[in-house]
């Protein structure tokens, strides 16, 4: 209320001075009541006038929507000018700060791994970040304001969206048959719904590989038993002849090291993915890895094989031996295993182009068509599973020579033809491979070569 008397007082002063000015005029005019009158008039227009004025230019910086600074008069509208444009400015800072924030709580959303896509009342896209865009198959920009049915017309969600019970999340495949999504939606605000998307394609996935891989285990498991518990009945309930009896020991005894084999296999198997790499500074001599191979090879092939190990002289790998012993091993003795009688078994160490090793594994054998290629490291997977079982496979060799190729930086490549026989490549980066004397370097030789 500082402002309203001033601003009385300015008005009856103007009223009084023009009153005083209109008297002094109107006597010397022998009207003095009428200049009086006239005055007072006068003074007041001239006052209304200059507030209307201050009131114009007070209008004119609000149409401008605020544009710099407030006019700086005196008086009433000096006063609500100046309150007017501090309580603009700070409604601004307070603006700008909560649109810095919105900012950043987006780009937060930004940042998540999960799809977030918001609808108001009438289900059309409020916002959505790039996860949910590429879930749902949308353009971030270009689809706001669209109605969500419109451009996702999967029935699953459609009618997920529109039954309004949100408890559970639902499952659909995403655009393009690219694999399977997961939403869930939470109403907010009025009408308002959150959507939350995830890809669970690769969940799926590995929830179905652990399920077959359970199945699997279970069934190779049982067929030994169910051939065991059949012997013992047998034994319990017949009277067996000598030569009977020790038949019915030695299939029983079969099955017990199948059973033994693969519980091995599933060991080994659990070992390697679920501990830390091998130590990249422990040195293996890879002529002892082959020398110990090759006695084994030659005690199960019985003379039936021509084998031919390549000494590896000087060679060291990088890493776990039992692992490395393992892997060789499990190469060697499928190769054993699936060549005829009268075949040959070649394993050799030769330097790749790039300063890796490289352990090949090269039969005569039956061969692998090609489709069953790319599957061959998968557990349990068969191209014949009467066959493999008749060999003593258990189906899980080639999956724990991929692991322990993996472990150690490298990869398991296999090339093969029916007819003709398998080649199984086990390489190993450069940074793995070491000579030590009195074998030489291969890779320092070439250096010099190049030097020279």
């Amino acid at each position: 209320m500082g402002w309203l008397i001033p601003r009385l007082l300015a008005g009856v002063l103007a009223v009084a001075m023009g009153s005083l000015l209109g008297m002094l005029i109107g006597g010397v005019l022998q009207w003095p009541v009428l200049g009086a009158a006239l005055g007072a008039s006068t003074g007041a227009l001239i006052y209304g006038f200059v507030d209307a004025w201050r009131a114009h230019r007070f209008m004119g910086w609000l149409r401008r929507q605020n544009e710099g600074s407030a006019p700086r008069d005196a008086g009433f509208w000096g006063e609500v000018g100046y309150r007017v444009e501090r309580s603009v400015r700070l409604l601004e800072k307070r603006v700008e700060g909560e649109n810095m924030r919105l900012t950043q709580f987006l780009s937060a959303i930004e940042a998540s791994p999960n799809g977030v896509l918001l609808l108001d009342e009438n289900d059309q896209i409020e916002w959505c970040n790039s996860v949910a865009a590429d879930h749902f198959g949308l353009d971030p920009q270009r689809d706001r304001r669209q109605r969500i049915t419109n451009l996702v017309r999967a029935p699953a969600f459609v009618a997920y969206l529109q039954s309004g019970d949100y408890d559970e999340a639902m499952s659909f495949g995403g655009p393009g048959a690219r694999g399977t999504i997961s939403v869930l939606i939470r109403p907010y605000s009025e009408g308002m719904k959150l959507v939350l998307s995830q890809d669970i394609t690769e969940r799926e996935r590995n929830d179905a590989m652990r399920r077959d891989f359970v199945a699997n285990v279970s069934h190779e498991i049982r067929s030994p038993l169910t051939v065991l518990s059949g012997f013992i009945e047998t034994m319990g309930n017949l009277p067996l002849t000598e030569v009977e009896r020790r038949r019915v020991l030695e299939l029983m005894s079969q099955q017990t090291v199948r059973m033994q084999t693969l519980v091995g296999d599933l060991l080994t198997l659990a070992q390697l993915e679920g501990s830390p790499r091998p130590a990249a500074d422990r040195w293996v001599s890879l002529q002892k890895v082959l020398g110990q191979v090759h006695a084994d090879a030659e005690a199960l092939s019985s003379g039936r094989h021509t084998l031919g190990f390549d000494q590896a002289d000087g060679v060291q790998v990088a890493g776990a031996e039992p692992e490395l012993m393992s892997a060789i091993a499990n190469l060697v003795n499928n190769a054993v295993r699936y060549t005829p009688s009268g075949g040959r078994i070649d394993v050799r160490w030769s330097l790749r182009a790039d300063g890796g090793g490289e352990i090949d594994v090269v039969d005569t054998g039956i061969g692998i068509e090609r489709e069953h290629l790319p599957r061959l490291t998968e557990r349990f997977y068969r191209v014949d599973g009467s066959r493999s079982r008749d060999t003593g496979g258990t189906g899980l060799g080639l999956s724990i020579v991929k692991h322990v190729a993996q472990r150690h930086g490298g990869v398991l490549e296999i090339d093969s033809e029916p007819g003709k026989g398998s080649t199984f490549k086990l390489m190993f980066p450069a940074a793995r491979i070491r000579y030590i004397e009195p074998a030489v370097d291969p890779r320092r030789a070439l250096d010099h070569a190049d030097a020279g």
